[in-house]
């Protein structure tokens, strides 16, 4: 009897803390899922949590703290998307444009994305601005790509304000703006993003600023994984700017 009491009291305790779960607030239970045992994680999913149901998914997808499981994974994101959660559609569009789970369907990857992006999602904005721009799973195109991207940087989406850059840069979907693709690309650049660390280190050198362009090429070599690290410095390594060129021998040595 004493054992069956202490398991009774134990599973009140998980219930009683699984109900307490369901009812904070989304920061409070965000930080409160961060910490929590993968059993707790599940167990709110199941009580339907939608938070805790993406953090499940993601476990899932990652094999963290559980056996890795990408299809029931995207179950369980599509089943907190069906409650409105916008990082669940994200998550859903990302299952169904990488294969992860389900065979690749772009179609229902964009259109995840579309919803998630419609409800304010920086992720799902970028996401499926890349679909529309390069025309998959989605008629191509560029300009409303461009407003996706755009609604993402104001959000302060480092990639989406490095992707805006580069279409004010070329005109890609709207009109060639080159100051205004220099400030996305040092907006971007603060925040830490490689590629914008490069591409506004590429404009500086390109205006005589040597040393500031240095400096950011620099950065760019040091955040980047190795193989855009090796492309930047195969790219650096023939710069006509000597201390420029100079950066890529310790990459490729």
């Amino acid at each position: 009897m004493a054992g069956r009491s202490r398991a009774a009291a134990a599973a009140e305790a998980h219930y009683r803390r699984i109900s307490q779960l369901a009812e904070m607030r989304e920061g409070e239970l965000a930080e409160a899922l961060s910490a929590a045992p993968a059993a707790w994680i599940e167990s709110a999913a199941r009580y339907g949590v939608a938070e805790a149901q993406v953090s499940l998914g993601q476990l899932l997808l990652d094999g963290d703290g559980v056996a890795r499981d990408p299809a029931a994974a995207l179950a369980w994101f599509e089943r907190a998307a069906a409650q409105n959660s916008a990082e669940a559609m994200n998550m859903a569009g990302r299952c169904l444009e990488n294969g992860w789970g389900r065979e690749v369907d772009l179609p229902a990857a964009a259109a995840w994305y579309r919803r998630a992006a419609e409800a304010g999602l920086d992720w799902a904005q970028y996401n499926y601005a890349n679909l529309l721009f390069d025309g998959r799973g989605a008629a191509p195109d560029r300009a409303e790509a461009c407003g996706w991207y755009a609604k993402a940087a104001a959000q302060g989406h480092a990639r989406a304000m490095n992707l805006l850059a580069r279409c004010c840069e070329e005109g890609w979907g709207v009109a060639r703006d080159p100051a205004a693709a220099s400030d996305w690309y040092r907006r971007s650049a603060a925040a830490g993003y490689f590629r914008a660390q490069y591409n506004r280190a590429t404009l500086l050198a390109a205006d005589g600023r040597v040393s500031d362009a240095v400096a950011w090429f620099e950065l760019a070599l040091a955040g980047a994984p190795a193989d855009a690290r090796a492309a930047m410095a195969e790219a650096l390594a023939r710069h006509p700017a000597p201390r420029i060129a100079a950066l890529a021998r310790p990459v490729v040595a």
